[in-house]
């Protein structure tokens, strides 16, 4: 079993006729995902990769039954586009794009929210679980089929971390990289209580940054609802202080945010967590 994307999930992908949305749909297809359909205005009637594509989500879903869309739209048009794909009533939406305007970004999570849709990002790389379906630009290679929930705030480090336990021989159930913007769509505690409730996730991997206390928080979650065994890894130790650095949540305020609050909660609250990306599969296979 996976959270978020099964093998129901179909996807339409917005902006599928740019550079991006062409070579990533192909990876996703790639990787066993179901991609029914594409979007761009204008374009209706095209194909990419065999894709149908349609001028609008409405249409696409129509036709198609897409209930999952992956946005690959610039980010001035960000917010009209997921605001389309939820008109459209697609119950996942994963939003690549970076550089989305925090105004609009606080706008079009609100209201998936309030019609019950799951936003993943902006400025994330999305989810896959092995063997079932990949939503996003994580790398194919990296996967491994197994039991460990993966949810990160950084792409990269999900990258480095994911490839690390599978050439150790850890599997992963689903993986989820939430981005680091400072307005996500979906947070740490949405994602671990996923984990904790799916059958098939038997340990999970945290992977946070300084800046903000969205892990701060995901640690009193763990501490109260959380009985799988959790490691994490926070970037940033090194950090100078006084210096913006990484994404656009990466903002340290009155003591909370920076590297050492961040471990030190996760400690208190069971939590093993590693110096080193790579330390990660050593401590799961503890």
């Amino acid at each position: 079993m996976s959270v978020i994307v099964d093998k129901d999930t179909k996807v339409v992908v917005q902006g599928i006729t740019g550079y991006q949305g062409t070579y990533h749909s192909k990876a996703m297809m790639d990787f066993g995902t179901s991609v029914v359909a594409g979007v761009t205005p204008g374009k209706g009637g095209q194909e990419v990769h065999g894709v149908p594509v349609f001028d609008t989500v409405s249409e696409a879903v129509a036709q198609t039954g897409a209930n999952t869309s992956c946005v690959f739209v610039p980010a001035p048009f960000t917010m009209s586009a997921v605001l389309e794909a939820v008109d459209a009533d697609v119950a996942t939406v994963v939003t690549v794009t970076e550089h989305v305007p925090v105004h609009d970004a606080i706008r079009f999570v609100a209201v998936a929210k309030a019609h019950g849709v799951t936003l993943i990002g902006p400025n994330c790389p999305g989810l896959g679980a092995p063997g079932t379906a990949k939503v996003g630009i994580l790398p194919n290679k990296i996967f491994k089929q197994g039991d460990v929930g993966v949810v990160s705030r950084s792409g990269t480090l999900t990258y480095e971390i994911v490839n690390a336990m599978s050439e150790a021989g850890i599997g992963q159930s689903t993986c989820v990289g939430i981005g680091g913007d400072r307005i996500p769509g979906t947070g740490f505690i949405e994602v671990l209580k996923r984990f904790q409730e799916d059958p098939d996730t038997k340990r999970i991997v945290l992977v946070g940054e300084i800046g903000g206390t969205a892990e701060e928080e995901a640690s009193e979650f763990i501490k109260g609802e959380v009985t799988k065994p959790v490691v994490a890894y926070i970037a940033g130790r090194t950090a100078p202080p006084g210096k913006r650095m990484g994404h656009a949540g990466a903002i340290i305020a009155r003591g909370r945010g920076t590297a050492d609050s961040k471990i030190g909660a996760l400690e208190a609250s069971g939590a093993r967590v590693a110096r080193l990306p790579t330390d990660v599969p050593g401590l799961l296979a503890e």
